[in-house]
């Protein structure tokens, strides 16, 4: 969420900024329009009190008509202070309403651009392998190798939905823990929040009511199934005020996630684009003061286990209209699959300046005799498990059928080396 002062401000800046967004302006206008009428009732309230209180102690030494008609008028002064704050309510409510939303400011390194064409290719990393055979797409692998079964899957849940089974499941299992033991030696600490959250939870980390059509809601209790562990993570510090020495912290957390995917069609078949599916995430709190270079190596961190995995991959550098509601500035890490020969994201590293931790209350105090501010919340996936499960089966299969089991990950499976029937 933006500081109301800075549109107040810029309003014509703030326009601007959601065109180059690819964003409706209608939360805009509806914030300035109730804004401007809030603030006008606020001092008309302030103006009322003040007189009520003024006239309240002259009324004390009237005497007859003249108090008799004051008291009258006064009632007519509390009359209308209430139906102030009665339509102050509605009001902030809608203002409130418009802010929420309202996207985040691009750092100014952004490229304006309109969707994922106006991407930039800040660099690629690795050779694209090169085969004797056909290479096979993930699913026409996994299917032959019995490693993860799709009807069965679509049986339990429905379309969107697959088991992994075997080396398949062990597989998966054996990314999960080298993320996060890699993680860990990078400096973040683990944890393992609840994969249920509460609407404030979603509306800190601006998923709330941006993308509220793309999540699992459980209409009982109020709560949502966690669309990414930013969500829980990050508002593991919700509403809290830090002390400047706590600072940096750095979380990683493995969370299966859930994304309804409304309004997107399964046009690809296997587990590229799927309801349910496993991530580790990092998340780090960090002063303001250098953000945009803690986001550098966040990116670091997550093509470290790329490479490490020896994946070929590419890193962009995402545009205004292409940038997810509460990016300040993004990268995507996109893995190179030779079977579909794509390029497929498999993290997204970004940085939210202060507009997550305004919406989630998360600040910290510069020094002790010094007010609180917001802190930097920053974060990646290192990384979304069906494309990097996806790109480990495109490139490392091989002619008769079998997959190689990439060598960091080998010591997680008992030293098996190959995927084979």
């Amino acid at each position: 969420m933006l500081d109301a002062n800075i549109i107040r401000e810029n309003p014509e800046m703030i326009r601007e900024m959601i065109r180059n967004r690819n964003k409706d302006q209608a939360p805009l206008d509806k914030f300035l329009e109730n804004d401007s009428k809030w603030r006008s009732l606020t001092d008309e309230g302030n103006r009322l009190r003040k007189q009520r209180n003024e006239v309240s102690l002259q009324i004390s030494k009237m005497k007859g008509e003249e108090k008799e008609a004051k008291i009258k008028e006064m009632r007519l002064v509390s009359d209308r202070i209430k139906e102030i704050d009665e339509e102050l309510v509605v009001c902030d409510e809608a203002r409130t309403d418009g802010l929420l939303n309202i996207p985040n400011i691009p750092h100014p390194s952004v490229p304006i651009g309109k969707d994922e064409h106006d991407n930039v290719v800040v660099y690629e990393w690795g050779q694209k392998k090169t085969f004797d055979f056909k290479p096979l797409e993930h699913f026409e692998i996994a299917e032959a190798l019995d490693i993860i079964d799709f009807e069965r899957g679509t049986k339990v849940a429905g379309s969107g939905f697959y088991c992994l089974k075997g080396d398949g499941a062990r597989l998966e299992r054996a990314l999960i823990s080298y993320f996060l033991d890699r993680h860990k030696d990078q400096g973040y600490t683990e944890v393992f929040p609840p994969v249920v959250v509460n609407t404030q939870a979603v509306i800190g980390t601006g998923q709330y009511p941006n993308l509220k059509n793309d999540m699992y809601y459980l209409e009982r209790d109020d709560m949502w199934l966690n669309p990414t562990a930013e969500v829980p993570v990050t508002n593991l510090l919700q509403g809290e005020i830090l002390d400047k020495s706590q600072l940096p912290i750095n979380y990683t957390a493995y969370l299966p996630s859930f994304r309804r995917e409304a309004g997107k069609h399964a046009d690809t078949r296997g587990i590229i684009r799927v309801h349910e599916f496993n991530k580790v995430e990092m998340v780090r709190f960090v002063e303001p003061e250098g953000s945009f270079d803690v986001l550098e190596r966040l990116r670091m961190d997550a093509e470290e286990l790329i490479r490490e995995l020896d994946l070929p991959y590419r890193v962009l550098l995402l545009c205004t209209g292409d940038m997810s509601f509460s990016c300040a500035k993004c990268y995507d890490l996109e893995l190179y699959v030779p079977g579909k020969d794509a390029w497929l994201e498999a993290s997204s590293c970004s940085c939210f300046t202060d507009f997550q931790a305004r919406r989630a209350r998360i600040k910290y105090r510069p020094e002790p005799h010094l007010k609180s501010e917001f802190v930097h919340t920053l974060n990646g996936s290192g990384l979304a498990l069906p494309r990097t499960m996806v790109a480990i089966l495109e490139n490392y299969q091989n002619k008769d059928g079998t997959v190689t089991i990439p060598e960091v990950l080998r010591p997680y499976m008992r030293g098996q080396e190959v995927i084979g029937n």
